[in-house]
């Protein structure tokens, strides 16, 4: 789905909640479950595809390629997909564009962190001047046919939210889609923050745990916030079932005693698509 598909959706009241996604199964039951959009978030895709933090080990190819993977399950929804700082300079940037519009994503976040980034929930982060990330603005503006850009500053924790919501002023004016002011930390910043920029798609980071107050879509909604994206409970949930059912098997030598917390055999291939697999088979029988 184009980034055109996405812009319109969001030019509606209602709000559009993003759960987080990095692999094969995790779209496929997020579409199972009626998402009308996904977020391949880059902590999650660094934990799971190479099992450490979201500290910046993640390279531009190893994210342009599970987003294929994941567009390639979900055809027909929107996946915005998390693209860090833009992976160099400008001219970097510009190819980011190009790999994340060739796997099929319909949007991308690029922030403001200097480089190896941190999670925008960790503390120790630290951002750029202001104008080495317009610029990569610009070029990802420039260089897109389509995708829907989303400018993210993470200035809130180094400097101060002053400067953040300044910083989105100035994004927004590169001709961007959307503003993300990370981590706010009180309802009253999440009201400052839509107050100085309303003329223009929000997004609501809503982490587990997290330095923002959790809010629902609709309440944030009221605040001025309609695009919400929730980038890790999901992974969370499945973290902690794993660990759980290893847990069990290693003490126990078996899950025998504990299968009412697995799903089925035949539950498992249905979600993985096995029924369509056997009828094409069974069409292309000789």
């Amino acid at each position: 789905m184009s980034g055109d598909e996405l812009r319109a959706r969001l030019a509606r009241p209602e709000p559009l909640l993003l759960p987080g996604v990095w692999d094969g199964l995790s779209t496929r039951i997020a579409v199972q479950a009626g998402f009308e959009a996904l977020f391949v978030s880059g902590y999650a895709v660094a934990g799971t595809l190479l099992g450490v933090p979201d500290v910046g080990l993640l390279t531009q190819t190893e994210v342009a390629d599970a987003a294929r993977r994941i567009v390639a399950v979900a055809p027909g929804v929107p996946i915005v997909v998390d693209a860090d700082t833009g992976y160099g300079n400008p001219i970097s940037v510009r190819r980011t564009v190009e790999l994340w519009e060739a796997a099929g994503a319909s949007g991308m976040f690029l922030e403001d962190q200097v480089w190896p980034k941190r999670c925008g929930h960790m503390a120790g982060k630290q951002v750029v001047e202001r104008g080495e990330w317009l610029a990569k603005l610009r070029a990802a503006c420039d260089r897109r046919s389509h995708l829907h850009v989303t400018a993210r500053t993470d200035a809130r924790a180094p400097i101060g939210l002053a400067e953040a919501i300044e910083r989105a002023r100035m994004a927004r004016d590169c001709g961007v889609d959307a503003l993300f002011v990370e981590a706010p930390q009180s309802l009253d910043e999440l009201d400052a923050i839509a107050a100085a920029l309303p003329d223009i798609p929000l997004v609501a980071n809503m982490v587990e745990a997290g330095r923002t107050p959790l809010l629902t879509p609709a309440e944030l909604a009221v605040r001025g916030f309609r695009f919400v994206i929730t980038p890790v409970g999901g992974l969370f949930a499945a973290t902690r079932a794993l660990r759980d059912a290893y847990g069990v098997l290693r003490a126990a030598g078996t899950l025998r005693d504990h299968l009412d917390h697995l799903v089925a055999f035949d539950e498992f291939t249905g979600i993985v698509g096995l029924p369509a697999i056997n009828e094409l088979e069974s069409r292309y029988a000789t």
